[in-house]
Order: C-alpha cells, then structure tokens, then sequence
C-alpha cells in the first residue's frame, strides 16, 4: 500500500512539473551620448577598467586622446542652457 502510494506521490509530482517557455526580454539598448559624440567626430571610443570603475576615451583622427565626457561636455559649452 505504501509502495503504490509512493509511487503515486512520484507520478503525480512528474506529470505536475512542466517547463514554461518563456521568451527573455528584451533589453532597451541607449546609446552613451558622448561615445556617439567621439564616434561622429571621426574618433574611437576606448573603455579602460579603473579602480573607480570603467572609463571611456576617445581617440581623435590627429592622435589625441580625451576623455569622452570631457569631450562631449566642451562641445555643449557653448549653447544656451
């Protein structure tokens, strides 16, 4: 009696156990505005690992190398705020 009972509680818990299929979702890729900045000015955007965390420069076509940010914010100086 116990043995059908067990073997019940198994079959039971098996047919109960089914996969759901799922699609991930779908992340929302925004675009770093200062990467995109350096990328239309011709440059190449590099990301270092610092001890603060990442850190993205931009590599001008005359051999400059700026900070992407700081790049991106001297550009912005001039307009209205």
């Amino acid at each position: 009696m116990r043995m059908m009972l067990a073997l019940g509680s198994i079959l039971l818990c098996g047919c109960a156990a089914q996969p759901i299929d799922e699609e991930p979702a779908q992340k929302v890729g925004i675009a770093n505005p200062a990467s995109e900045y350096c990328v239309a000015q011709g440059g190449e955007v590099e990301i270092r690992d610092g001890a603060d965390g990442q850190v993205g420069y931009c590599h001008l076509p005359d051999g400059t190398v700026v900070e992407e940010w700081e790049f991106f914010r001297a550009s912005q100086s001039d307009q209205p705020q």
